[in-house]
């Protein structure tokens, strides 16, 4: 699952990384939150008939055209990669509209329900980011939802695979994280079917990802600043050991 993430690089680092033709100057998120706008990555054809990757802003909360009123449809923010060609909400965006979602961290919790007298799960928030410190690209799919007004929505849905052993510690699921090299593999849908960009839907290495405990305070949507990301505990680099993750709480559902 993906519930929160962080862009606190440089602008000029994240363009260098992407190589989208705009030069947005947006300020450092350290808590970017569902419903919010959040960068991405897109492949489009200009007037002069090239296809370049492109900036742009849209809404964490993806909804299919087909939806009549948003109200009654419930809020996707995560898919599973292994059902979205198997889902109308997302057949058609996986074949036509695949995006980038632009981070360089995201959070999740461990929740632990094995402490007994207790009414409610305890959880431990973590940062986990690259080990190198790039920039993290998150495959995501996302659709224009046109309204009865005449108002328009660009919204976006980040996708998940199951976890790999590092991330397993934490949560039985992650985002499929892509390698450079795959970004236009990923994002050119004229020339890269559905079928073959899902193979790119497997979770990250275990070598390129670490993580650390981070206090409480990423809890709450309005802590923005850095500070957040503050470790307090050791960091968990792939190929240490990690601590083995707690049975989950029965009925807890993840994307």
């Amino acid at each position: 699952m993906c519930g929160r993430f962080a862009l606190t690089l440089p602008p000029e680092a994240v363009r260098a990384c992407f190589r989208y033709v705009e030069q947005p100057n947006f300020p450092p998120r350290a808590n970017i939150a569902p419903t919010q706008p959040v960068p991405v990555v897109r492949m489009e054809r200009d007037p002069d008939g090239e296809k370049r990757r492109h900036f742009a802003l849209v809404r964490w909360a993806f909804l299919p055209g087909f939806v009549k009123d948003p109200k009654d449809f419930p809020l996707v923010i995560n898919a599973r990669s292994e059902t979205v060609l198997g889902k109308p909400s997302f057949r058609a965006a996986m074949r036509r509209r695949r995006c980038i979602f632009i981070a360089d961290a995201f959070y999740e919790w461990r929740r632990d329900s094995s402490v007994k007298g207790k009414e409610k799960a305890s959880s431990q928030p973590f940062l986990i980011r690259r080990s190198d410190g790039a920039p993290m690209a998150i495959a995501g799919l996302w659709e224009t939802w046109a309204g009865p007004n005449g108002e328009e929505v660009d919204g976006a849905c980040v996708l998940t695979t199951p976890a790999n052993q590092l991330i397993s510690a934490i949560h039985d699921r992650m985002p499929v994280i892509l390698e450079p090299e795959d970004f236009d593999r990923w994002l050119d849908s004229d020339a890269v079917s559905a079928e073959e960009a899902l193979a790119l839907c497997a979770a990250a290495g275990e070598d390129i990802l670490e993580y650390w405990p981070i206090a409480p305070e990423v809890n709450k949507v309005a802590n923005d600043d850095v500070s957040i990301q503050n470790p307090v505990g050791e960091t968990v680099r792939g190929g240490a050991r990690a601590p083995k993750r707690p049975a989950a709480r029965q009925g807890d559902l993840f994307g």
